[in-house]
């Protein structure tokens, strides 16, 4: 029977009607794999993907296939998104197998859990591509798991081992930082970029926010200045896939904020499903590359991206959605694309020509059925600018074509990625609407999505469920709305991030509030929880999951950065901040301890770890502290400031009567004379 209809997840209750016997992970499942001596075939995805969508129509909805895993198998579903710790052991498992990862993952396990083999989609038949057809995976391993039971027994023997051994960091542990590692770091990740079209490596291409992230960072450096030809190569790098981005179609030219990925090098064609993490990440790093470059096109994404997340994606109680689906009434990308005669259905003869021609929809198109997916081909600022009236009519002709589904979960990390993009770009550009849409939706997660521990310490959940379904109408729940889930590494470090990026700016929202103190507060807490909780006291790192968390196949650590930050680095980043505010050596400790276990990897793959090395890069230069005593003019402080290139900077506000008045910069344990000057403080900053 498929148990599948009452779950809160909106990815579980697309497979409700399958034909497969679903279970919902738990200990129930489990039991009766062990009851029945059975293999378990767990089956993870999640409710935007379009793939998920393609092998569930082919395979997990036909009654003959669906026969074959009820009869041998017992079959769980899992929401990636609801539990990222299940996703993280099996998709490095398979990775470990077939040498690729990918969703739908569909990983077979023996009844205590540990993985035996598996891969990402699978076709119904033979398609002529070398993948093996699901039927006959399904026979060959439930054969095999009747007859070479001690075969498949070791195989999950050794693939337990080697996850526990990629627990550690590639490079000896303990192997000594240096900071010149930042430097070549950066020159590495300069070396695999695409200097045609941007982007690091061929098709597919995800936006890598995180690297270029770091290559800003490494560009505000004197040193970046100091090696021969660097500073140009990363300014280069930088502009060249931030333009590629923000004019392909990966971007939506007419709604605002990014699809996931583009399936060509060109950044032309995504798939069109649009999460919450990349666009906050997104967000944030053209925030920063506009305080740097000054380019009017990347403070116009920064405002097309926010006006889709308040459009689209904004819980009225200030949070933020998920996700919306790739796939509309099962096309996929059906409400994005367009043909001229479409667009001149909404326009005039004259303006449709001019849209076409700047977006690259032509009569024979760029996708699927004639229809054009738009790309900006215009070079010129201004001639985009003027077309903003035309691209509006379009969006509110598109709005009322059937949209695709909405995934109305909220989830803490997320959330927490979409606040920090959000402040920053509020900062860069004055918004001080944007930062109170932020702050609403951080103390919305730390009302909604915390409790008191034991300990003193919070306690995050990792997922929120409203009463609501995608379509805004109600669904039943086994377990009701509200939180659920024990948070992760990822809710606690990212949300410690976000918190302080909040903080920098909270005294230039709201003078005298006192709400910068009182992030600064919470994201400590937050690290004392992480430091109860998450810290392995054998070796160096956290793990995943908390020390109470439900026990699973392995406990693992994350160390790179995936579709989303590791939570080493975002903890890396919370430590460099909390250090320069509070001058604790603790925080000092860890991250030096955190350095260590980065060595061997910024060697082999900096951009596979650059938010960690952002954070060493800060911390290098030195996270500034900009203490103000006595009347300010905010507005004018924030303008002298982000006249500058982006640097990390927390704004304080002080009474302390040890404290000169004025504005005070310090750098570690170094502070300047106090100054009114603003010109000459932002030179200095």
């Amino acid at each position: 029977m498929n148990r599948l209809a009452n779950e809160p997840s909106l990815y579980l209750r697309q497979h409700a009607n399958n034909p497969v016997d679903w279970q919902p992970w738990g200990d129930e499942a489990w039991a009766r794999a062990r009851a029945e001596d059975k293999p378990v075939l767990v089956s993870i995805g999640y409710s935007a993907c379009h793939w998920c969508h393609v092998m569930a129509h082919q395979c997990f909805e036909d009654a003959y296939i669906a026969d074959l895993m009820n009869r041998h198998f017992i079959c769980v579903k899992v929401d990636r998104e609801e539990r990222p710790d299940v996703d993280q052991i099996y998709m490095e498992a398979v990775r470990m197998i077939t040498q690729q990862g990918g969703w739908p993952l569909n990983v077979f396990c023996l009844p205590d859990g540990r993985p035996f083999f598996g891969g990402t989609y699978f076709p119904p038949e033979d398609t002529g591509r070398g993948i093996i057809p699901w039927p006959q995976l399904l026979m060959r391993v439930a054969d095999y798991y009747t007859k070479n039971r001690a075969d498949l027994l070791e195989n999950a023997d050794n693939i337990v081992k080697n996850l526990h051994h990629a627990n550690a960091p590639a490079g000896a542990s303990g192997q000594s930082w240096d900071n010149r590692l930042l430097l070549n770091a950066a020159a590495g990740a300069c070396s695999l970029h695409d200097d045609t079209w941007g982007g690091f490596g061929g098709a597919p291409k995800f936006p890598p926010a995180m690297a270029l992230d770091f290559l800003l960072a490494v560009r505000a450096t004197s040193s970046a200045e100091r090696v021969q030809g660097l500073a140009a190569r990363l300014d280069e790098v930088v502009n060249t896939t931030a333009r590629g981005m923000a004019h392909g179609g990966m971007f939506d030219q007419f709604g605002g904020g990014f699809c996931r990925y583009s399936v060509d090098a060109q950044w032309l064609i995504p798939h069109f499903e649009k999460m919450l993490y990349d666009n906050g990440l997104l967000l944030d790093f053209y925030a920063k590359a506009h305080r740097r470059y000054q380019k009017p096109l990347y403070a116009a994404i920064c405002e097309e991206t926010v006006a889709w997340l308040l459009r689209d994606m904004l819980n009225p109680a200030g949070p933020f959605y998920a996700a919306l689906d790739a796939d509309t009434d099962g096309h996929e990308g059906a409400t994005y694309v367009w043909t001229p005669a479409l667009v001149q259905e909404v326009l005039s003869e004259s303006d449709a020509k001019a849209i076409c021609l700047a977006y690259s929809i032509t009569p024979d198109g760029n996708f699927e059925h004639g229809y054009s997916n738009p790309a900006l081909a215009e070079d010129d600022f201004a001639q985009r600018a003027a077309l903003a009236p035309l691209r509006a009519k379009l969006l509110e002709a598109r709005q009322k074509r059937p949209q695709p589904g909405r995934d109305t979960k909220i989830l803490l990390a997320w959330n927490a990625l979409a606040i920090r993009g959000l402040s920053e770009a509020a900062w860069a550009l004055g918004r001080k609407d944007w930062f109170a849409a932020a702050m609403r939706a951080a103390d919305w997660l730390w009302d909604s999505m915390r409790i008191d521990g034991k300990d003193g310490n919070p306690r995050l959940a990792s997922v929120y469920y409203d009463a609501l379904s995608s379509d805004g109408g109600t669904t039943s729940m086994s377990s009701g709305p509200g939180p659920r889930g024990h948070g992760f590494l990822d809710d606690y470090a990212f949300l410690a991030e976000a918190l302080l990026t909040l903080a920098a700016y909270a005294e230039w929202a709201e003078p005298g509030a006192g709400l910068g103190a009182q992030y600064i507060a919470r994201a400590k807490s937050l690290v004392e929880s992480i430091r109860a909780h998450f810290r392995d006291a054998a070796q160096v790192g956290y793990f995943f999951t908390a020390d109470d968390h439900e026990a699973l196949a392995v406990r693992k650590k994350e160390w790179w950065d995936n579709a989303i930050p590791s939570g080493h680095a975002a903890l890396a980043n919370a430590l460099a901040g909390l250090s320069a505010l509070t001058g604790e050596a603790a925080y000092a400790k860890e991250l030096a301890e955190l350095k260590t276990a980065y060595a061997g990897l910024a060697t082999r793959a900096p951009t596979g770890v650059a938010h960690a090395l952002a954070a060493f890069t800060w911390d290098a230069f030195g996270v500034a502290v900009l203490k103000i005593k006595g009347p300010c003019d905010w507005d004018a402080l924030r303008a002298a400031l982000v006249a500058r290139p982006y640097r990390p900077l927390f704004l304080v506000s002080t009474n302390d009567s040890a404290q000169p008045a004025g504005l005070q910069l310090c750098v570690g344990t170094q502070c300047l004379e106090p100054t009114n000057d603003l010109a000459a403080l932002a030179e200095k900053i």
